[in-house]
């Protein structure tokens, strides 16, 4: 069973990855923050997300479900989606 983390902790992760790996200013960001529009994030960006964050989360993040995504707050919803469902399993 994988460690179930907060939204706000997982906001404070993604917020703390941004600003690691693409030296993004942690202030700068929001639940509402555009990843391509606002913190300029590329298809290449939002994979090497992905992979940090399944790590984290000990769970594989189907590339589908970030189909959609287009904000911080709509990563944190498809984290908290997929480790219920692998929780459940």
């Amino acid at each position: 069973m994988s460690k179930v983390y907060t939204e706000q902790e997982l906001f404070d992760e993604i917020v703390r990855v941004m600003g690691e790996l693409f030296e993004i200013d942690p202030s700068t960001v929001t639940r509402e923050s555009r990843l391509v529009e606002d913190l300029d994030l590329d298809s290449i960006d939002a994979v090497d997300m992905i992979v940090h964050l399944q790590n984290m989360i000990d769970c594989r993040i189907k590339p589908e479900a970030f189909k959609s995504v287009r904000t911080v707050g709509d990563v944190i919803d498809v984290i908290v989606t997929m480790a219920k469902e692998a929780d459940a399993k």
